[in-house]
């Protein structure tokens, strides 16, 4: 087995384990939550949905265009993205366990003509070039060992004009010493590559093909979300203990207090346009 692969099986180990904790204590929607602002007391069910609204019209792909979901977890993303704007949607997961539930997720709102899971990895897609109109990574890059493949390889598989959309946590440089600490802990406990930085996307998507880069700073949008998180996952300690035992749902718990305590530690959403002279 490579070192790649040995750390893809990490990635789909913690999905299958504690990843699967917590869509019992956040909801299956298991990415950040968007919050208006601080008088804003919105369920996690609908600060979820907020952000995905946000990328979809980030992403604002065209009824019936094709879409890649690359990280598509259980697949509720994919399925407000299908509900919202009826593109076709192809979700890749390094998961079975987590392909399965989203094309079961898929099968139960009837949306299995539109919505169709697999397991891949984005570092080497299992699609020809030009193969989508759009593409989203949705708290999943974080993951990759190599960022610039992973670009690279969506570079490729996109149409010239293509759309993609990132949502991911990031490190806010400089970064202190109690952050690094938090960071460092985070990347070894749930099989992070590493954090990246606004520049640095900025100029790993330029060098992959992509133009117009908006890159937004939402942080303060969605710094609620590792509290309420924490929250979440303590006031059901207990029953979530029996699942995966207490010390990764322990170690969860601390881990999401000190990160959100930490200015150094932010969120952005990001939007780029493949070259529409890249197939020329």
């Amino acid at each position: 087995m490579t070192a790649e692969m040995s750390g893809v099986d990490n990635v789909a180990s913690f999905y299958e384990g504690l990843g699967q904790v917590l869509n019992i204590a956040w909801g299956e929607n298991l990415h950040y939550g968007y919050w208006e602002n601080d008088a804003d007391d919105s369920t996690v069910d609908v600060a979820t949905a907020r952000l995905t609204d946000l990328l979809i019209s980030m992403l604002d792909p065209a009824p019936g265009a094709s879409v890649l979901d690359i990280g598509c977890g259980v697949g509720k993303p994919a399925l407000q993205l299908v509900a919202a704007r009826k593109t076709h949607v192809t979700g890749i997961d390094v998961s079975d366990v987590e392909v399965e539930q989203a094309t079961e997720r898929a099968a139960r709102a009837g949306r299995s003509e539109l919505a169709t899971f697999r397991n891949a990895d984005v570092m080497e897609l299992p699609f020809g070039d030009d193969s989508f109109d759009g593409a989203w990574a949705v708290e999943s890059l974080l993951h990759v060992p190599d960022r610039s493949r992973a670009l690279a390889e969506t570079a490729r598989v996109l149409r010239p004009g293509g759309r993609l959309v990132i949502a991911d946590t990031v490190e806010r440089p400089p970064v202190g010493p109690e952050a690094r600490a938090v960071l460092d802990e985070i990347c070894a406990a749930y099989h992070v590559s590493a954090y990246a930085t606004a520049d640095e996307y900025s100029g790993l998507l330029t060098a992959s093909g992509f133009v117009d880069i908006d890159i937004r700073d939402i942080s303060d949008k969605v710094a609620r979300t590792g509290m309420i998180m924490a929250d979440a996952v303590e006031a059901r300690r207990e029953e979530l203990a029996r699942i995966d035992g207490p010390e990764p749902v322990d170690q969860y718990i601390g881990l999401m207090r000190r990160a959100a305590a930490s200015p150094d530690i932010g969120y952005l959403v990001i939007a780029a346009t493949l070259d529409p002279a890249s197939g020329s």
